[in-house]
């Protein structure tokens, strides 16, 4: 399974990383590292764990929550692509 990011996705990172940094930038860093490690290996060893993202109801959209993260994510075929990375407490907007 190839996993890829989108660049949404990376901003959001980036976004994330920054806010954490506000208090310390090695635990920013630490946090998106892991981040990231830990949703690659486990969606690569069983890419439907994650739940339905339930705005959408498409089963090919689903979701893995990490520390409070929600890392949506689409699969197709063989490959796997991190759509988006954002708080826990907030709604995915779709777009129109």
């Amino acid at each position: 399974m190839r996993v890829t990011w989108s660049r949404q996705a990376g901003e959001n990172l980036i976004d994330i990383e920054d806010f954490i940094a506000r208090d310390s930038r090695e635990r920013a860093v630490r946090f998106v590292d892991a981040l990231m490690d830990n949703a690659v290996v486990l969606l690569t060893e069983n890419p439907r764990s994650g739940r339905v993202v339930p705005e959408t109801g498409n089963p090919a959209i689903r979701e893995l929550i990490y520390r409070g993260y929600r890392v949506v994510y689409r699969i197709k075929g063989d490959d796997l692509e991190i759509l988006t990375v954002f708080e826990g407490h907030r709604l995915l907007r779709l777009k129109g």
